[in-house]
């Protein structure tokens, strides 16, 4: 894991440590620690503070049990006291919400998350928790040799974090769209519903490779419904959406098999795709003092950023192959 700082025309790596298995996602805390967690199946769950002079330290590592597994996001509750993982239960295959102790990074309980596969997680306003379950059966020991894919059951779950009761779900009428990664569109556009919209990226997992190549790869939903949105006739964007992060209005979702970051307005309406050789990671970037928020995105071996007149950059990296996610330190 690793900071990446901007340094003019460049982007450069001011920290960074060496993990025992790849990473996934990252979570900043309000005292300017991260957390990282294992990529799935993952066994450990990391905090680090990156510092510049020195390349930053881990200050406590957590490792999970035996028969279950890290699912790759981790979010804090509003106070910071509690973290929510994403689990998945080795034995039974089911997904799981553990309740880690801040402090120690120790689990202290686990709520199910009625599906299988489950991914990112976030808290709504209200205090409850949204959680993608992908859906997608695995084999246990690998944690991702796709099975039995007859029984996948993708859905969007809200849970009471009082109890973990389950407050509501929802699914897509396409059964091989897996729901992976989701992210909160922009805090002044709600929708119908007086809520803020949730943007969902999608796998397509059809086994016929024409309808995975045209399938959509973007979901939102409302606080009610869960739909999908389609991209511009004739633009295929290889039905694999990595990550997600609000843009335009709307949201942008990566798409690394189609090179580049698709965007769609407030609204569902198609905003344009920006090509990027494996374009992954992707976040967006307030500053203060300036109109709108900055896009970046984060591909192989390259990155881009669009701010909100539009202008785009192109910084320079060297040496650094990008993974999955990323989120600003500071704005």
């Amino acid at each position: 894991v690793g900071v990446l700082t901007q340094r003019g025309a460049a982007l450069a790596v001011t920290a960074s440590l060496d993990v025992p298995t790849r990473a996934h996602g990252v979570w900043v805390e309000a005292g300017g620690t991260l957390l990282a967690v294992a990529r799935r199946p993952g066994d450990w769950l990391l905090r680090w503070r990156p510092d510049e002079a020195q390349g930053g330290k881990a200050i406590a590592w957590g490792w999970i049990e035996p028969d279950r597994a890290f699912n790759g996001h981790v979010v804090a509750s509003p106070d910071g006291k509690l973290l929510y993982t994403t689990e998945t239960n080795l034995e039974t295959g089911q997904g799981l919400i553990g309740l880690r102790d801040a402090a120690t990074l120790e689990k202290t309980g686990e709520w199910p998350t009625h599906g299988m596969d489950p991914h990112e997680l976030l808290l709504d306003s209200d205090g409850s928790l949204m959680v993608a379950n992908g859906g997608i059966p695995a084999l246990p020991e690998t944690g991702r040799l796709k099975i039995h894919m007859e029984r996948m059951d993708a859905s969007l779950v809200r849970l009471d974090t009082r109890a973990g009761a389950l407050r509501g779900q929802w699914r897509l009428d396409d059964k091989r769209l897996s729901l992976r990664h989701i992210a909160w569109g922009e805090a002044a556009r709600a929708s119908a519903t007086g809520r803020r919209v949730l943007g969902i990226a999608l796998q397509a997992e059809h086994d016929d490779p024409a309808a995975k190549a045209a399938a959509p790869v973007l979901a939102v939903f409302d606080g009610e419904r869960l739909q999908t949105l389609a991209a511009s006739p004739g633009q295929l964007l290889a039905g694999y959406g990595g990550d997600i992060a609000p843009a335009d209005g709307g949201f942008a979702v990566s798409c690394p098999r189609a090179n580049g970051v698709a965007v769609w307005q407030a609204g569902g309406g198609w905003s344009g795709f920006l090509p990027l050789e494996e374009a992954c990671a992707v976040a967006s970037v307030s500053a203060a003092g300036k109109a709108g928020a900055t896009l970046w995105a984060g591909g192989r071996l390259a990155a881009l950023t669009r701010d909100g007149a539009g202008r785009m950059v192109s910084p320079a990296i060297k040496d650094v192959r990008l993974d999955n996610h990323w989120t600003p330190l500071t704005a």
